[in-house]
């Protein structure tokens, strides 16, 4: 199969979808591989790195996407990209479509299958794809949410771990999986007083053990975060619908309970947000202010440390897309019937369930897709440079 990788030009992303290696695996599966120039100088990783492992360079993005029947990237395309996608052609990155009907309704237009990385399952029902970048999210939220509670930021002035005599900051983690964990654990290194939330009685004993008592943990109602919120100094936001958009776990009315220059921190925000007062913003201008609280909304957190995001990402996706080179979608998912969640549009249909719900189009099962799709044969064209 024919793979190709575009440069990312979402706002402040230096990740790429491929590093050296992943070229390597690539070539000795007897795929040939299409890397954008420049591609991976954000993450640290020369043209000529690619092509020691046998991918060729191409000019442009048009040149990629006119040349590629799989597209790998790290980000949502953008509207120039989805553009470029074609029928029959298949795309495999992070969508985070529920909020989004827009990049919905292109992506369904062009024709394409598309497959997010976000929503592909292990057998255990967990989100292997997402897995990496929300142990980066979760650490960078934390990182993030102390710098921000600089005065000069616009924060507090108070620092997280507190000094001898003074008392330490209170975080508060809403959401207990992978990215709540991964916060706690950072916060928890920085010596702050650290309480994270969860609805699942099962988890909070699984991070009671994981900690070792080194936090609180705490069932999630809403009397229980309107009770926490005024002694929060960090909230950071680790809520997660598989495929859908995240539910709001703090109001707007309930600013008014929390102390002036308090952070939040939205690590939902691919998904819509978690507080009702999000809106995203880039690593540039990363904050805004609600009722005198600092909202930290960035779309991209792991985009800000692509060395060590790109290589994670990579490590993560690769043998799932080895297996769609090598088989195609529908015995790939065959195999793998993890992957089936993982396609959210195919031949112009929605084909996940929540995503279909949170942009408001009708939901058409995988397998119904894929059958209108085999009579699109997937077109490519020469390439020239």
């Amino acid at each position: 199969m024919k793979i190709g990788v575009p440069a990312e030009i979402k706002v402040d992303e230096y990740r790429v979808a491929l590093t050296p290696a992943g070229v390597r695996e690539m070539s000795e599966h007897g795929h040939e591989v299409l890397i954008e120039a420049g591609a991976g100088l954000g993450s640290a990783i020369a043209d000529e790195e690619f092509e020691a492992q046998g991918a060729e360079i191409a000019a442009d993005a048009a040149t990629v996407f006119g040349w590629a029947e799989m597209i790998l990237h790290v980000k949502e395309l953008q509207p120039p990209e989805i553009e470029m996608l074609r029928p029959g052609q298949l795309l495999f990155t992070y969508l985070h479509l529920a909020p989004d009907p827009e990049q919905t309704s292109g992506l369904c237009g062009s024709g394409a299958t598309c497959i997010a990385y976000e929503t592909v399952e292990d057998p255990r029902g967990r989100l292997p794809l997402l897995a990496p970048m929300s142990e980066i999210a979760g650490k960078i939220a934390t990182q993030a949410g102390a710098f921000m509670l600089e005065k000069p930021l616009g924060g507090r002035g108070i620092l997280l771990g507190g000094v001898p005599g003074v008392a330490a900051a209170n975080v508060m983690v809403i959401g207990g999986g992978v990215v709540g964990m991964n916060a706690a654990f950072i916060a928890i290194g920085m010596e702050a007083d650290v309480f994270v939330f969860d609805r699942s009685i099962d988890r909070l004993r699984e991070l009671d053990v994981t900690f070792g008592g080194r936090c609180s943990t705490v069932y999630s109602t809403t009397l229980a975060v309107e009770e926490m919120l005024p002694r929060a100094d960090l909230v950071i936001g680790a809520v997660l619908v598989h495929g859908a958009r995240a539910p709001f776990v703090v109001r707007h009315e309930q600013l008014a309970l929390m102390k002036p220059g308090s952070v939040l921190v939205d690590v939902a925000i691919d998904q819509g947000g978690c507080f009702e007062t999000s809106r995203p913003t880039t690593h540039r201008e990363p904050t805004f202010e609600v009722d005198g609280i600092i909202h930290y909304c960035v779309t991209n957190m792991p985009g800000a440390v692509p060395i060590t995001s790109t290589h994670a990402l990579t490590n993560a996706t690769l043998p799932y897309a080895i297996a769609l080179a090598d088989h195609g979608v529908a015995e790939a998912i065959r195999r793998d019937p993890g992957l089936r969640p993982g396609v959210n549009v195919a031949a112009g249909q929605v084909t996940h369930p929540a995503v279909a719900e949170g942009v408001g189009m009708e939901y058409v099962p995988v397998e119904e897709a894929l059958d209108l799709e085999r009579s699109l044969k997937p077109a490519s064209t020469g390439r020239t440079e």
